[in-house]
């Protein structure tokens, strides 16, 4: 099957149909490079398609979001680079066929290697978004179990999603976790979190209908497979927004905030290293900073001298 024919939705099908037309006979590319180019749109039509919009309708705010789940997914830089750029040339053409009044991927900044980390969240904060779900409705209570594995074990969201039954140690409170490159590790899991996943398989999974090949995942959504890493990104954006925090907030900011009340708290680093998976100690390091700096906000806030 080709990139056009995996497409299900019309509009976002002729439009790709389009661009590939547009790739071969006006920019008279190879067909290498407009397989290429056909693969990075395809990343904005998936998504796209998941969260209702059309080819006219996305805004940079989508195009954002787009960006900070490829960053989620561990889509290396350079990667993500030529995604944005493959975006801009298909809403060029958008302009030249007066589909689109403006490009909306001139507005989007190019991704950047950097060692800063996305915004942190307090305990607090983890707590108003959790009040924001509606636990009488099935879907709502599993999204507040996602939110407190996510904090309280430090998962990656694509290690969360293909989290299996067969994963989770009741007796010795810890998950074995499959993470990059296929690496397995164990991680502990809190008393709180383990008994609300328990609960949830138990009141909840137990009742649906699973399709076939999908038995053995943990968190399964209403058409009975696992969910996408995508639909945790986008429940939690809708959360944050209820519950008005004003910070730019990703599944991978849980994960951030665990490893940083860890190490701002005095955990050894190696330990952290271990439970977040990380390859090189350099990466969990990050977090030594992120942890002075918090410790100079603090002083500065509360210190009677520094706010003279």
């Amino acid at each position: 099957m080709n990139i056009v024919e995996s497409i299900d939705d019309p509009k976002w099908k002729r439009a790709i149909r389009d661009f590939r037309s547009y790739l071969k006979l006006e920019r008279q590319l190879s067909d290498n490079s407009i397989d290429a180019y056909l693969r990075d749109v395809s990343h904005l039509a998936q998504y796209a398609i998941d969260n209702k919009r059309s080819p006219e309708e996305i805004s940079l705010d989508d195009l954002r979001g787009l960006v900070a789940i490829l960053h989620d997914m561990g889509v290396a830089l350079a990667t993500q680079c030529r995604i944005v750029s493959g975006l801009r040339t298909f809403y060029r053409m958008m302009l030249l066929e007066d589909a689109v009044d403006e490009n909306p991927v001139d507005l989007l900044e190019m991704p950047r290697g950097s060692r800063h980390l996305p915004d942190v969240l307090t305990n607090d904060e983890v707590d108003a978004i959790i009040a924001t779900f509606d636990l009488s409705q099935p879907d709502q209570e599993r999204n507040r179990v996602i939110v407190e594995v996510l904090y309280g074990c430090g998962l990656r969201v694509s290690e969360l999603v293909m989290l299996h039954l067969s994963n989770i140690f009741p007796d010795d409170e810890c998950l074995l976790v499959t993470g990059k490159g296929d690496k397995q590790r164990w991680v502990p899991i809190n008393q709180t979190a383990l008994h609300l996943m328990l609960q949830y398989i138990e009141t909840i999974r137990s009742h649906q209908r699973i399709r076939s090949g999908e038995e053995n995942y943990v968190f399964i959504n209403r058409l009975g497979t696992h969910l996408s890493r995508n639909y945790v990104f986008m429940f939690l954006k809708e959360a944050v927004k209820k519950a008005g925090i004003q910070k730019n907030i990703s599944p991978h900011s849980l994960r951030h905030s665990f490893a940083t009340e860890l190490v701002t708290n005095g955990a050894d680093l190696r330990a952290v290293q271990e439970m977040l998976g990380h390859e090189k100690i350099n990466t969990t390091e990050i977090y030594t900073h992120l942890s002075h700096q918090y410790l100079r906000e603090t002083i500065s806030t509360y210190h009677p001298h520094y706010r003279r």
